[in-house]
């Protein structure tokens, strides 16, 4: 892999209306935006106009010269290992869940600009508009994960495990299992993203196995989750409401700054808020 300079106007990454575009299209997969940063150097596309985009976004079109890229896992490895050499990967990793249609071009260019420039620490560059456009969906995803560890209600269900739905704005779900292995490391227990359709699980009773990945559910757990419920889960129910009738103070009742710390979109799923 070699590094090419962005400040040279020969390699301008700005598309130009005369140009074709190459827009590389990759599975939506980290190792497939990982194979396709590899692809783009080894076919010397790095000085061309370049988008890189997951299948899921890319719309044809007759301007563009489309590649659709091929995962492959030892590639991806190479472009890994050399990232973790230049970057943080935990901040690569937190802007691609964003699932932004164009950070993966951003994170591209923030990537080709740090090989540019190997002593310096580009991310901290807030003037550049690549490394701007990253951090700022690295700030959006923090605020998701942070809020989806605050805002996942449990319920018990007859299995013994305790259910959660959620739908979070971001792909958030692999941010937050360690959280929740270690906060309830005594219980079994899935989350499961109604809008992505896939969920974390952890099994108590098999914690080496950690926090897995879980696809298939039966789906009258979406459907209707409390034919599932627990004979205790009722009461739970009404206790937390309670709980939070008797602590919350009638003088000081603030609506809006109510929903700016817990907007609406997240009280779908709350049980404190059922009925409201």
């Amino acid at each position: 892999m070699t590094s090419l300079s962005l400040f040279d106007p020969s390699n301008d990454l700005r598309h130009d209306a005369s140009d074709v575009r190459t827009v590389l299209v990759f599975d939506g997969s980290f190792e497939g935006w990982l194979s396709a940063v590899f692809y783009a150097y080894e076919h010397k596309l790095v000085r061309t106009p370049l988008l890189i985009k997951a299948a899921h976004d890319h719309v044809d079109s007759f301007l563009d010269e489309v590649v659709m890229v091929a995962n492959d896992a030892d590639k991806a490895t190479r472009v890994l290992t050399r990232l973790q050499e230049m970057l943080s990967v935990r901040d690569v990793i937190w802007a691609f869940l964003s699932e932004d249609p164009m950070v993966y071009t951003h994170l591209f260019r923030v990537v080709v600009y740090q090989l540019d420039n190997p002593h310096r620490r580009v991310m901290a560059n807030f003037a550049h508009p690549d490394v701007q456009a990253v951090q700022a969906r690295i700030k959006k995803v923090g605020r998701e994960r942070h809020r989806m560890q605050a805002f996942v209600r449990f319920e018990d269900t007859v299995q013994g495990v305790y259910f959660a739905k959620v739908n979070p704005d971001f792909n958030v779900l692999p941010l937050i299992g360690d959280f929740f292995a270690k906060r309830f490391a005594d219980q079994s227990w899935l989350i499961f993203d109604v809008v992505r359709g896939y969920g974390i699980f952890y099994d108590h009773h098999d914690p080496k196995a950690g926090v897995q990945d879980i696809v298939d559910i039966d789906e009258t757990m979406l459907t209707d989750h409390h034919a599932f419920h627990s004979d205790k889960e009722p009461i739970y129910q009404r206790l937390w409401q309670a709980y939070f009738r008797h602590v919350t103070i009638k003088e000081r009742i603030n609506p809006k700054h109510h929903i700016a710390q817990m907007p609406r979109r997240y009280w779908r799923y709350l049980v404190e808020k059922k009925g409201r």
